[in-house]
């Protein structure tokens, strides 16, 4: 079995990348958009317990649940992973 390119010293493995999480999506009129003020609401088109999405640039590369770190880091918010895209064939 082969080790992943990280574990051969690829030259890329220690090359930080940004990920965005994301939780949902609002889809407000403009007219509400623009009289949005201090403390307004914006609903979004999930719910508490759906799963967020991670993406690197504009691809979906796993699904994953919210929560809270623990210990030295309590309040710091983390995601557990669910589902995984299979990065080395591209799907």
């Amino acid at each position: 079995m082969d080790k992943p390119a990280a574990e051969k010293g690829h030259p890329f493995s220690s090359v930080p990348i940004e990920i965005t999480i994301s939780v949902g999506k609002a889809r407000p009129l403009i007219r509400d958009l623009l009289s949005l003020e201090h403390d307004a609401v914006l609903p979004l088109d999930r719910r508490v317990d759906d799963p967020v999405e991670l993406y690197v640039g504009d691809r979906l590369i796993a699904r994953g649940e919210l929560e809270e770190m623990e210990g030295d880091q309590a309040g710091q918010l983390a995601v557990r992973l669910t589902e995984v895209a299979d990065l080395q064939d591209g799907i």
